[in-house]
């Protein structure tokens, strides 16, 4: 399961109060990205959170994909977004207060820790293949790419 498929929308019920229907608490769910993501929709919502999903669509929802928002990109993105914050020398609690404030979504600590560790381990695989293959600049990179996100 990626780390997508566990990053929620804080306040949905509320949310789903001011638009008068429900809402998936998982951020990245079809049917919460249409939601979130329709004009009339977003005209529904108290100022604050209004900045936050428009701050989230700009960030992550901008792609000139045909099927954009369910083309891979939005989550790849989070992710992107996720790593920088752990290359910032973030733990995952501070990561979880972070993306909290900048989007109105969360994640349990224990997730975002088993997808840094995840990311990690792949770093580490990377390395090791590229090693075998003789790509000493891949192998290089892939080492300081771990190196950056081991702290």
């Amino acid at each position: 399961m990626a780390i997508t498929d566990k990053i929620y929308v804080k306040n949905h019920r509320q949310i789903g109060s001011q638009l008068e229907t429900n809402i998936p608490k998982g951020a990245f769910k079809g049917a919460t990205l249409d939601m979130l993501f329709q004009g009339d929709n977003l005209a529904q919502l108290d100022d604050t959170t209004q900045e936050r999903v428009l701050d989230f669509a700009e960030d992550f929802l901008d792609c000139d994909c045909q099927s954009n928002p369910y083309c891979g990109c939005p989550e790849r993105k989070f992710m992107r977004y996720l790593l920088r914050l752990r290359e910032q020398g973030m733990g995952p609690d501070a990561i979880v207060d972070v993306m909290t404030d900048d989007y109105m979504v969360y994640a349990y600590p224990g997730d975002v820790l088993s997808f840094l560790d995840n990311s990690v381990r792949t770093l580490e695989a990377v390395e090791e293949l590229a090693g075998v293959e003789g790509d000493g600049e891949m192998e290089s990179k892939a080492r300081r790419k771990k190196e950056s996100l081991s702290g």
